[in-house]
């Protein structure tokens, strides 16, 4: 492993940090206010901040195994990040899925919406920046596991913007399903990707029998 591969993996292992230590606050504080204002949306928005945390988990530990074992075959530790990330995707469909018929089901108004409208916000500004710093590492280092979990942070600036216009909508006008609508092109959109992890962690498995 040259210096630059491993200065470019000590980065993207650092961003790994992040995410992981970003998103637990972000998710305790999202499902404290959450539970707190009775919006579903906001506590919804929290239970998701932990699949980031569980992607970004896989990454971290890929990371440390292929410096520790420059020599060996990446592809094997790359399978296993991937599905780690496409799993991780499959959950939050799931949590997507089960928080719209909850708001359906329950018709509940939240009391307010106002800590949904600053969490989204800081979030948007947080990982758009993270997206395109995991994205750029992942493409210098040709690592299919490291853009992958770069495209399950688009999915949390998805989502931030959603929670963002939703609650922005309901301390406007009080009507309460906004995010509805979005949620479910979430659900499509969050499929795809882990369809699309897994579908590449195969290819991986390809190569590794291939050689």
């Amino acid at each position: 492993m040259t210096n630059s591969e491993q200065g470019l993996y000590r980065k993207a292992w650092l961003l790994s940090l992040f995410t992981i230590f970003y998103n637990v606050i972000e998710g305790l504080v999202s499902m404290h206010f959450g539970y707190q204002d009775e919006t579903l949306a906001l506590f919804g928005f929290g239970v998701d901040s932990f699949i980031e945390v569980l992607s970004g988990i896989g990454i971290a530990v890929m990371i440390l195994r292929i410096k520790r074992n420059p020599e060996s075959n990446k592809s094997i530790f790359e399978k296993t990040a991937l599905k780690i990330t496409g799993a991780a995707f499959y959950i939050l469909s799931v949590g997507l899925l089960v928080g719209i018929i909850m708001n359906l089901i329950s018709g509940h108004k939240p009391e307010t919406t106002l800590w949904g409208v600053i969490v989204s916000s800081l979030s948007i500004f947080t990982m758009v920046w993270l997206m395109y710093a995991k994205k750029k590492v992942g493409r210098k280092l040709d690592s299919e596991p490291i853009i992958a979990d770069s495209n399950c942070t688009k999915v949390c600036v998805y989502m931030s913007v959603v929670l963002l216009a939703s609650s922005l909508i309901y301390e406007i006008t009080g009507f309460a399903y906004a995010d509805v609508i979005g949620a479910a092109g979430l659900i499509y959109f969050s499929f795809s990707e882990g369809k699309e992890a897994f579908e590449k962690a195969e290819e991986k498995g390809c190569s590794c029998s291939c050689h």
